[in-house]
């Protein structure tokens, strides 16, 4: 079964083939990636029309280069996957719209994805895959979530953000900080230059008993930080931003360490852009080390959007018999979309 993926739900366009032979694990042949970065930098964030018109520029080109890449042709596809949600409208529509017409084109069922399982199952992509069952992390976003995870569409959700997310921490911390777009990475290149114990910032619901998240609190505090600092903020700017990064991360990993007493589970996955935070990896590894907990991340490339998680997730909904695809080629979208809404194996 050779599966095409497209993912199109924000400012990343990605394309992949993955091969799903009866393996427990589908195998990646090929994926290429369009980031959009360098067009929304001038604005300081994601303008939804402009994502929606690049991916229409830049789907069928990333298509041809995986195929070529794989040594695969459209005639070898067997399924034909993209992301329905959640996501920005438009951009979820070109994603969509070119699949099911690729579907009808070809003949071939088409099968629409839930972007966070993307995420969820993309460390299945790397070379150290995790094994069921497993308590998963997923930072991408706008979205904090802890999970119990017993296989493929067996999700159980133990705790997530109740207003800001650890994603949108880091960029509206960026911002506050005159970093600029993408807020997330630059917060964490100046933090390696900074003092993390400089500020004292709260660690929101740290003690709380539950397993849910609320970063909005720490934003406030690193804006009052920030007005209090005035004209030194720019000598002082990667001292704030380090003690942001381990006010976050020490949030992060307390909870996961949490949930996995919690659950009596002995095995964590990390997956979503906010996974690929050196930080957080540093001092999960530790923390689970000492626990003797298996950690598994995606590959750095798979962290950020792409079309290899939406490929991944379908051929293992597929050969779970948890999904089937579909001839019908109406679409549509859905920009909101609960993880748990998604019917079980």
């Amino acid at each position: 079964m050779l599966v095409i993926g497209i993912e199109s739900s924000c400012d990343e366009t990605g394309v992949a083939l993955v091969e799903g032979d009866g393996a427990p694990v589908p195998r990646l042949l090929a994926h290429a990636l369009h980031s959009q970065i360098d067009m929304h930098q001038a604005y300081g964030g994601v303008v939804p029309e402009l994502a929606s018109r690049d991916h229409i520029r830049r789907v069928i080109p990333l298509a041809e280069e995986v195929l070529r890449e794989s040594g695969r042709s459209l005639a070898d596809v067997d399924v034909v996957a993209y992301t329905r949600g959640p996501g920005l409208a438009g951009a979820l529509l070109v994603g969509a719209g070119v699949a099911c017409a690729l579907g009808a084109a070809l003949g071939k069922p088409v099968l629409g994805v839930h972007h966070l399982e993307g995420h969820l199952l993309s460390p299945f992509l790397s070379a150290d895959p995790p094994e069921f069952p497993f308590v998963a992390l997923l930072v991408s976003g706008g979205h904090t979530q802890l999970m119990r995870v017993d296989g493929v569409g067996r999700y159980e959700l133990l705790g997530e953000t109740i207003d800001d997310a650890a994603g949108e921490a880091f960029d509206k911390s960026a911002k506050l900080m005159g970093l600029g777009y993408p807020g997330g990475p630059a917060l964490s290149k100046m933090a390696r230059q900074g003092d993390p114990t400089a500020f004292k910032l709260p660690r929101p619901l740290l003690h709380s008993g539950n397993l849910d998240f609320s970063f909005a609190g720490l934003k406030t505090a690193v804006l009052t930080q920030a007005r209090k600092l005035g004209d030194q903020l720019q000598v002082r700017t990667a001292d704030l931003a380090a003690s942001t990064e381990a006010a976050i991360v020490e949030v992060l990993v307390k909870k996961s360490l949490a949930a996995l007493k919690n659950t009596g589970l002995q095995r964590i996955v990390v997956a979503g852009g906010v996974g690929a935070n050196r930080l957080l990896r540093e001092q999960l590894n530790e923390a689970c080390a000492q626990r003797g907990v298996r950690v598994h991340y995606p590959e750095l490339a798979l962290c950020t959007d792409n079309g290899a998680m939406i490929a991944m997730a379908a051929a293992m909904r597929l050969q779970s018999g948890s999904a089937q695809a579909s001839r019908v080629y109406a679409f549509d979208v859905k920009p909101r979309w609960a993880l748990g809404e998604l019917a079980p194996a």
